[in-house]
């Protein structure tokens, strides 16, 4: 695919939820500043002399197409410049992510909010920030046609799938059943929850082994396409403005504060391929497919594709007060930690991300 030319800057104001805007938090922008003057005098940013690396992961995913699409056509390569050498790892779970990120393996990754929390507390909130969102929505619960669900009344003695055990459609599943008045089976209740790789739900399903599963896109689409299966529930239904963070981008403290320069051509590739996939949907999709079967092998039907993008919204805007409620669900179905519940409260630094919105003339995060 050949490389797109500049792409409009335009305005995502009415993705960002203003009733979400909670005290700030320190941000690396001071560090920014004298980084970037310190880098002036050293050589180390503007000298064709110095290259800098980035070891950036993401997941061969719908909710981080903006990686997908970005990495894969060379457009964030060039935005990054010739002197940062990219240095691309995939990754199939949020768990392997974290645990490369806080190895030292990788200095940024896409990765989902509960992966992220759980890096963060596992760290002692010392090793990683958030520093921009990715996606919001995109995930639902579709239940077999045939397995006599018409509402909540009907769960007694289902089976229900989920991606992995304690990821964030997991969480969102059990903490729905307990909302509605089930335990799961293990809490002495008559619900079952098992976890399921997503390739392999569609099977169950067709087999009649499951009744139900809650799952990201575009395994939604999937399911309600092939897998005789009905969208039961759409989960931006369950948030305030139906707007919930599905991934966002974390960075290593020490690597954001020692590079932003390196993090703001970043997240300034990521807020243009953002825009540009909201601005050209269609041509997004094609995309999107092109680059999956270079990393995959595989393509995804262009209509299943198109109904997933109808639920999810990509953005920059990391919807935080979803986050510490996705967070608030995972402490409380026993999830995230023991004891007292953990302070994510500083888990973000946005310094670097409202300096290229800055730069746009788009709004802040505040």
């Amino acid at each position: 695919m050949q490389l797109r030319g500049n792409k409009s800057a335009i305005s995502l104001a009415a993705l960002i939820i203003s009733g979400f805007i909670v005290a700030s938090f320190t941000p690396f922008s001071q560090a920014f500043a004298q980084n970037a003057s310190n880098d002036s005098t050293n050589g180390s940013q503007g000298s064709t002399n110095t290259v800098k690396t980035l070891r950036i992961g993401y997941f061969p995913n719908i909710n981080h197409a903006q990686a997908v699409i970005g990495f894969g056509s060379g457009e964030f390569q060039k935005a990054l410049g010739d002197n940062v050498k990219v240095q691309t790892t995939v990754f199939n779970a949020g768990p392997s992510a974290i645990e490369a990120l806080l190895a030292k393996r990788i200095d940024a990754t896409y990765v989902g909010p509960n992966p992220a929390i759980n890096g963060y507390v596992v760290s002692d909130g010392k090793d990683l920030k958030i520093v921009a969102g990715v996606s919001s929505g995109g995930a639902v619960f579709v239940v077999r046609n045939d397995a006599g669900i018409n509402s909540p009344k009907d769960f007694a003695n289902k089976k229900f799938a989920s991606p992995q055990l304690g990821n964030t459609q997991d969480v969102a599943l059990r903490k729905y059943l307990l909302n509605n008045g089930y335990k799961t089976v293990e809490n002495g209740g008559n619900v079952t929850v098992v976890p399921v790789a997503n390739s392999d739900i569609l099977t169950l399903m067709l087999k009649k082994e499951i009744d139900g599963a809650w799952v990201p896109e575009p395994w939604g689409a999937k399911l309600e396409k092939e897998g005789n299966g009905r969208i039961f529930l759409d989960e931006r239904s369950l948030w305030p403005g139906g707007k919930f963070v599905t991934a966002s981008i974390i960075a290593k403290t020490d690597y954001l504060k020692n590079n932003p320069d390196v993090i703001k051509k970043l997240l300034t590739a990521h807020v243009n391929e953002t825009t540009w996939i909201n601005d050209h949907k269609e041509e997004a999709i094609k995309s999107f497919n092109t680059e999956l079967k270079k990393l995959t092998g595989k393509t995804i039907a262009e209509d299943e594709l198109r109904d997933a993008f109808s639920r999810l919204v990509f953005t920059y805007d990391p919807i935080r007060q979803s986050l510490f409620k996705l967070a608030d669900n995972a402490y409380d179905l026993g999830f995230l930690a023991k004891g007292k519940k953990p302070d994510i409260s500083e888990i973000y630094d946005l310094g670097v991300l409202n300096n290229v919105l800055n730069e746009k003339g788009l709004d802040r995060i505040a």
